[in-house]
């Protein structure tokens, strides 16, 4: 039913993505700067929730090739192309979100990558999935895990900013106090 109304409503695909992008940074911000490290771990967890219901679940459908493969695909996604803009959030959240968690998108972002292509390989060989192998999903998924390790390095790096300028902040109105107590002593 929602995949129906998106392919109606092809447009509504992008402008979800991005809000999902925009959410994904806030949460992950706030969080970050109040150190809440068990809310970024049950947020990771939900985030490979969808991931196995729209890869691996097995749909009612059942491939009748006798030779497991993978189609070469490389298209650019359009706003038109409902499933290719869908494919780059697919892994949008878990690598985001493990990223800060983690502190390492880099690590992250080849976790995702290989995860796709793990993904695509289960996809391939286990056919009573009912699910077919493109080059196309993988190059998808990871351009989104890329654009989540761009964007948690950004968010690391602002959340760290904030909380360094707290630190010296902190730090200078302590000392300033401790100035000020001296000159009282004196």
């Amino acid at each position: 039913m929602i995949a129906v109304f998106l392919i109606e409503n092809p447009l509504l695909v992008p402008v979800l993505m991005l809000l999902m992008a925009i959410v994904c940074t806030g949460i992950g911000y706030l969080l970050l700067k109040a150190r809440r490290q068990w809310i970024l771990w049950t947020l990771t967890a939900l985030s490979v929730v969808p991931v196995v219901a729209l890869t691996l679940v097995p749909t009612r459908t059942r491939r009748m090739d006798d030779i497991p493969f993978c189609t070469p695909d490389f298209h650019l996604p359009t706003l038109a192309s409902v499933e290719m803009v869908a494919n780059v959030g697919l892994l949008f959240p878990l690598v985001y979100f493990s990223a800060l968690l983690t502190r390492r998108p880099l690590l992250m972002l080849a976790a995702g990558v290989a995860l796709s292509a793990g993904i695509e390989t289960l996809q391939a060989l286990v056919r009573s999935l009912g699910r077919a192998c493109t080059t196309g999903d993988w190059a998808m998924n990871s351009a989104g895990a890329t654009c989540a390790a761009l964007l948690a390095g950004c968010t690391i790096a602002l959340a760290d900013r904030a909380t360094a300028k707290r630190a010296a902040s902190t730090r200078f109105t302590s000392d300033a106090e401790t100035v000020h107590g001296d000159q009282h002593r004196l």
